[in-house]
Parts: structure tokens; C-alpha cells; sequence
């Protein structure tokens, strides 16, 4: 995260958002080198939001109701209006109003995809121990990361504004603390799938896999394990980048563009496009109203509770026949070896 603090030789007639002292990721955009980078990455977000809505509208007419599509959409549309206000604020880099709003935007858009990743882990957990993933103390465990999620991103965006508005030192610190705080707890949650992932294979299992969606549940753990690796080596990055401060005159390597863009965009871009291009919103599929054990095979009472059971491509479904005996438990690959 990028702290701001203010120098003590800012001249009394300048008025607030004042200057940064300190150096954050990516520094100021300049003309000659932002504004391509980020005009490329803006036909690929454009490129994204198109996507997932056209995936999400074809499968609403078709009574597939997979919201994550639409929240991926979302996400590129934020992605979409950070890019934008740093080609802005390349072209007014002394107007302190633009900057704050391109760093807001900047630090606050992946939370969307961490939030993603953590509903698609949770019905993994609820697909390998139904009982435990639908218990009360696992509702209450993920709700609360959703809310802190919203809380954290309040304290964030407070933070920032609040240190470009004041040039009280010890304020300043505080406010590079929240962000620091808030920086971490975000590799947190990019983290968190893994280790969900890992009880799923620790904890012991007394029944059969739920499974749920198209594909083999191989290739679903694949897909999070590949995006939370890659979250988290974004999230881990800004995380060390905003516990080094050093002057605004005096960056290091890991404040350059090239790390900006590429512990950002470059890394979102890849997740963003691996989970759509694979066809997620088939595979992370679970039955409308799921809401205990036994509804991601058996559907709701008194519902249609229909899964989305379209074909995926013929290389797919070869994986899947391929991987199925690798989802079935140790006992029955036994007896059908007898």
C-alpha cells in the first residue's frame, strides 16, 4: 500500500491533498511511460468486463444463476476506472485530488477477487466435509471475513484521504500503520484458500465427495491453488512495499512502474482470464437455495434446484473421465480392483 505523509518545508499558502513525502508503488505516472501501459491494460480489462458479462447474461436467459461472473465484471469495470484516472492523473500529475482518487482505486478494486476466491473455497469445503462446511461455526468463520473485508476497506480509503489532509507527523504515522495493517490482512485473504484446501485433505473424511458443477474436482483445485498463489504474491508484495518507507526522492527498485504494474494488473489480468476462459461459472456451479448436506447432489426440496449441466469442450470432459477415479475414495477403487 502506498503511504503518504507530508514534508516539513510544504509552503504555507499550498492547501490540502499536499504532496507526498514518502514513496509508494508505482511513484507518480509520467506521460511518456504510463499512459501506453496503461491504455494496453485497459483494452484487456475492457476485454474482461465484456466476457464475463456476455457469460453471465447467456447463462441468466438460460436460468443459470452464477453471480460471481457478474462480480468478476464488476471487478473489471474498477480495474477499468483505475486505469483511467492514471492516465489523468498522468496528465495532471501535481493535481493532488486525481492522484488520491487513482491510488483509492488502485488499492481497493482486488478485494473482489479475493472475495470470489473465498465463496468458490468455501463450496470446496462444504463439497469435501459437508457437515463441517455447513456448520455453524464455519457460517460464522466466513461471515466474518466478509464483513471485515467491507470494514478493512473503509479503514483503507479513511487512511489515505486522511494523510494527504493534514501534516501532522504523528497522524501521518497512524494513518501509514492502518495501512499497513489493512495491506496485510488482504495477503491474508488472498492466502486463506490454501490452507482451507489443505484441511480438506487432512481432516478425515467419512463420506463421499458432494460433487457439484461440471469438471473433475481435481481441476477446481487446480484453479484456486493457481489464483490464490498468484493473489498472494501480489497482496505479499504491496504488503512489504508499504512496510519500507523511504523518502519520495530516494525510491527503491520495488516502487518502480514495472513492479506496479506487474504485482497489480499483470497477475489480475492472468486469474481473471484463467477462471473465465476455463469456464468457472460451469465448473463452481452449485444448486439454487444449497443450504445443507446433500444439496450439491441432490438438489433443493421444493425447488427446481437444477444444476447447470451443459457440456464443457470435449478436452474437458476427457480430463474429467480421466480424473475420476482420483475423487473417489481409497474403499471403492478398491472393490472395483475385486
Amino acid at each position: 500500500m502506498a503511504s503518504s505523509g507530508q514534508s516539513g518545508g510544504v509552503p504555507p499558502h499550498m492547501s490540502p491533498p499536499y504532496p507526498p513525502k514518502y514513496a509508494g508503488l508505482g511513484l507518480t505516472p509520467t506521460v511518456g511511460v504510463d499512459i501506453p501501459i496503461s491504455a494496453v491494460i485497459l483494452f484487456f480489462f475492457i476485454c474482461s468486463a465484456a466476457l464475463n458479462m456476455t457469460i453471465f447474461q447467456r447463462n441468466r436467459r438460460r436460468g443459470h444463476k452464477f453471480v460471481l461472473s457478474g462480480l468478476f465484471f464488476g471487478f473489471s469495470m474498477a480495474r477499468i476506472s483505475a486505469n483511467v484516472m492514471r492516465i489523468v492523473w498522468a496528465c495532471y500529475p501535481k493535481n493532488g485530488r486525481i492522484g488520491l482518487a487513482a491510488q483509492i482505486l488502485a488499492n481497493a478494486g482486488v478485494l473482489l477477487v479475493f472475495v470470489v476466491n473465498i465463496i468458490l473455497v468455501l463450496r470446496v469445503l462444504r463439497a469435501y466435509h459437508p457437515r463441517l462446511g455447513w456448520s455453524l461455526p464455519a457460517k460464522i468463520v466466513f461471515r466474518t471475513i466478509y464483513v471485515s473485508v467491507v470494514g478493512c476497506l473503509i479503514m483503507l480509503i479513511v487512511s489515505i484521504v486522511y494523510s494527504v489532509y493534514t501534516l501532522d507527523q504523528s497522524a501521518i504515522n497512524k494513518t501509514h500503520d492502518a495501512q499497513v495493517v489493512a495491506s496485510t490482512y488482504f495477503a491474508f485473504l488472498a492466502f486463506f484458500p490454501i490452507p482451507v484446501i489443505a484441511l480438506c485433505f487432512i481432516i478425515p473424511r467419512r463420506q463421499r465427495i458432494e460433487k457439484f458443477g461440471a469438471g473433475s474436482m481435481r481441476y477446481k483445485l487446480f484453479l484456486m491453488i493457481f489464483s490464490a498463489c498468484l493473489l498472494t504474491l501480489g497482496a505479499s508484495f504491496r504488503a512489504g512495499v508499504g512496510y519500507y518507507r523511504v523518502p519520495v526522492t530516494q525510491p527503491r527498485w520495488f516502487h518502480q512502474k514495472a513492479c506496479f504494474y506487474c504485482f497489480n494488473y499483470v497477475i489480475e489480468l492472468i486469474v481473471i482470464f484463467t477462471y473465465a476462459l476455463s469456464r468457472f461459472d460451469k465448473r463452481f456451479h452449485i444448486p439454487d437455495g444449497s443450504s445443507s448436506p446433500g444439496h450439491y447432489v441432490n438438489g433443493v426440496p421444493g425447488s427446481d434446484g437444477r444444476v447447470f449441466d451443459e457440456e464443457l469442450p470435449a478436452s474437458a470432459s476427457a480430463q474429467t473421465m480421466h480424473d475420476s477415479t482420483w475423487d473417489t475414495p481409497l474403499e471403492n477403487k478398491l472393490e472395483a480392483g475385486k
